[in-house]
């Protein structure tokens, strides 16, 4: 899993690059926490991202 990913940002409205602040292993895969580059913005994925924090609001 690499450091950085650029995604869409809930907060930014638009694409910018997130930096991965934690990571673990559960039993449904691997949990990581992002955090967008420019407004602080901390998402959460689980897995290959079928669970991803930033598409529940």
């Amino acid at each position: 899993m690499s450091l950085e990913t650029t995604r869409e940002c809930p907060e930014c409205d638009e694409e910018t690059t997130f930096w991965r602040a934690a990571s673990m292993e559960v039993h449904i895969g691997v949990k990581a926490k992002w955090r967008c580059s420019e407004c602080e913005r901390t998402v959460v994925t689980i897995g290959d991202g079928s669970v991803d924090s930033a598409a529940a609001e």
